[in-house]
């Protein structure tokens, strides 16, 4: 016998209905079906379920394609760890097709970018190599990234068309696999952004504050008009950058918007690891405030920024 003076409350009156009639948010027509090793890739991606995320990537591509079809600006904007995971031939592919007009590019990315074109390979062992001192010392990224950078700033040049053109003139043995090549044949524009002490360049003798900053400034004065271009319909994708980026395009939005400039109804969207502040709320939520919207992807760039470009690319 129960001590208390509160009964259990007696559910036998409870209401209910028929599952049938109840409104559900997912439904055995939006399912993933399996794949078979006869599936084109467009029959793969069309097996994907038609819910959460995959869903939203179909929707992301849908208006990827739209923007292209209305001239509208769309822009990669690239941290590090994509050019990295050797996703530069995909996003060279995208820009040839149209589906990529501008990228933008944190110190890293410029960085990692540069020394693929010249020598095929990067991203040294930074647990090998900072206790002698050598991390960052390689001889010629550097000396020719910081001269493509001081005559930048002596012919009044941002610092991605800078380096684009000192690849272009030098023509490595690579130069076909980087953006900063690529998109300067094809005179796309590619601006990048730095924090002076991030990126291993800074740390060589040969570095010049005046260039870099002077560079840099014009890439993101050159940024604000791009992104001008995104109102009505265009698309901003943070791939991979978690601060630099992310302060960056939130500054060029209230730059457009206070300059008198209409941006609205445009469309971004952050892929990364994981959830992070800067991204989710300068990107995704805050910039597209009332009008557009941001898309906010989890997962591997080597794997997540290649399902975008086909599900883009096979409709």
């Amino acid at each position: 016998m129960t001590r208390y003076k509160v009964e259990p409350i007696d559910l036998t009156r409870i209401s209910t209905y028929p599952l049938a009639s109840r409104p559900s948010k997912v439904t055995t027509a939006d399912f993933a079906s399996p794949a078979t090793k006869e599936s084109s890739l467009g029959e793969f991606l069309d097996t994907l379920p038609n819910i959460l995320a995959a869903r939203e990537l179909r929707e992301l591509a849908g208006l990827i394609r739209h923007a292209r079809q209305k001239g509208r600006a769309i822009i990669a904007g690239l941290g590090g760890h994509v050019i990295k995971t050797g996703l530069a031939p995909i996003l060279i592919d995208l820009m040839n097709r149209g589906y990529v007009n501008a990228f933008a590019m944190n110190g890293s990315a410029m960085i990692h970018d540069f020394e693929i074109a010249l020598v095929g390979a990067t991203s040294e062992d930074v647990d090998a190599t900072l206790g002698t001192g050598t991390f960052g010392m390689a001889e010629e990224t550097g000396r020719v990234v910081n001269q493509a950078i001081i005559d930048g700033a002596k012919d009044g040049l941002g610092m991605g068309e800078a380096i684009g053109r000192h690849l272009e003139a030098m023509q490595p043995a690579h130069a076909q696999l980087s953006i900063l090549h690529a998109a300067y044949e094809a005179r796309v524009p590619v601006t990048v952004h730095v924090a002076i002490g991030t990126d291993i360049v800074h740390i060589h003798p040969s570095a010049d504050g005046a260039s870099i900053g002077e560079t840099s400034l014009k890439d993101f004065r050159l940024l604000c008009s791009l992104v001008r271009e995104l109102d009505g319909g265009g698309v901003y994708l943070n791939l991979g950058s978690a601060v630099v980026l992310p302060e960056v395009f939130l500054k060029t939005v209230t730059v457009v918007r206070n300059l008198g400039f209409k941006l609205q109804d445009f469309y971004t969207a952050n892929f990364d690891f994981v959830q992070q502040y800067r991204p989710l709320t300068n990107v995704v939520r805050r910039p597209v405030a009332g009008s557009g919207r941001g898309f906010s992807f989890i997962g591997h760039h080597e794997i997540m920024i290649p399902l975008l470009a086909a599900s883009i690319v096979t409709e």
